[in-house]
């Protein structure tokens, strides 16, 4: 099967599918024009794959369970104990934002320094609070992405602008015209789409969350 057909069957998109098969998880055979042919095991190791990410498992745990490297209730077991750490770190962040609430702190009592200090000293006893660097990280692909998207839409609406002028200074058929003009609007409507696409893929897509492993 193509495709098109496994990414409609498991709920994966082609290139997380294309990325799994990058990182070795997934061997898929090829017919004889060159192109992938995908099967029914490649489908069923894909709804394992799934599964796990869904569990939040590492790309590395994946590749020693799928290799025989690694049985999967020990690598369930080392997922667990995983989530029980994240767990304890999300009840100490939700006791500090209690612990302000309870001192009655507004934004002109803030001594975001002392804060932090005490979170510097949690931390230091073991505690994991959010890393700002991998928000920052997102913030910038979305920026780049919009910033790419508008230079682009600007680009495309000079050259118009042009065509339109140089018409009004040298009239040619309006069909050519026309033509013309459809060209960069086809390309300002491909990069709002390609826009839009990649907005979902930073904002929580599947495989900008597997390329974190």
């Amino acid at each position: 099967m193509k495709i098109k057909q496994v990414e409609e069957l498991v709920g994966i998109t082609k290139k997380n599918i294309r990325f799994y098969e990058d990182q070795g998880l997934l061997q898929v055979q090829r017919a004889e024009n060159g192109y992938r042919e995908y099967c029914l095991e490649d489908v069923k190791r894909l709804q394992e794959i799934k599964l796990l990410r869904k569990l939040s498992v590492p790309i590395e745990e994946m590749k020693l369970v799928f290799a025989g490297k690694c049985s999967l209730p020990d690598c369930l077991d080392r997922q667990a104990e995983f989530l029980e750490c994240q767990k304890k770190d999300l009840e100490s962040m939700r006791s500090f934002c209690l612990q302000m609430l309870a001192e009655r702190i507004s934004m002109e009592s803030l001594n975001a320094e002392q804060c932090l200090e005490q979170m510097e000293q949690l931390e230091r006893e073991g505690v994991n609070f959010m890393d700002v660097r991998k928000q920052d990280t997102r913030r910038k692909k979305l920026a780049g992405a919009v910033m790419g998207a508008i230079a682009m839409v600007i680009l495309m609406a000079v050259l118009i602008g042009i065509m339109v002028w140089g018409y009004s200074e040298d009239p040619i058929p309006i069909g050519i015209l026309l033509f013309l003009i459809g060209i960069p609007v086809a390309v300002v409507i491909g990069a709002i789409a390609a826009l839009v696409g990649r907005v979902r893929e930073i904002e929580g897509g599947e495989e900008d969350e597997a390329a974190k492993y």
